[in-house]
């Protein structure tokens, strides 16, 4: 069977890496027409378990979410330890950091896109899921997320 890529994963989420994330959700909500959101912080290592280039990471970040129908615009200031968001801002200031895609396997997809060069950078967890960034910048000029509900 050939590989199905991401044919049936829902794309759900445009997220963009931010230096001040009270600035960007007021200049994003102006834009939008909608009330500014508040923002939450990333659970520390204890409950997310964030790995980066495959070591513990202390990687936090404040986030801000714009729900738009089935898509959400995702706004990441970088606040922790080393992670994909810290360097993304670093490299560029503010900016698209990635696309995300809502999977009901994400080791499958993970593996399928590693077949392709497509190699983990930062994975962790999250309140009934799990997440994993790839690396798709020479691919596809951005990181893929992958998001999967944790089921029972």
């Amino acid at each position: 069977m050939a590989d199905e890529g991401l044919s049936h994963a829902t794309l759900c989420q445009i997220a963009f890496v931010v230096d001040d994330i009270e600035k960007a959700a007021k200049a994003w909500a102006a834009v939008l027409g909608l009330p500014t959101p508040g923002w939450s912080m990333v659970d520390p290592y204890e409950t997310s378990h964030a790995q980066y280039k495959g070591k513990p990471t202390a990687a936090r970040a404040k986030m801000a979410f714009f729900q738009l129908g089935s898509m959400a615009i995702e706004l990441i200031e970088p606040v922790g330890g080393p992670s994909t968001w810290r360097d993304d801002l670093g490299a560029g200031g503010s900016r698209i950091h990635h696309i995300a895609f809502q999977v009901k396997d994400a080791e499958q997809a993970t593996q399928c896109l590693e077949r392709q060069g497509i190699r983990v950078v930062q994975t962790g967890d999250y309140p009934g899921g799990r997440y994993v960034y790839l690396d798709a910048v020479s691919h596809l000029g951005t990181v893929l997320e992958l998001l999967a509900t944790r089921q029972g």
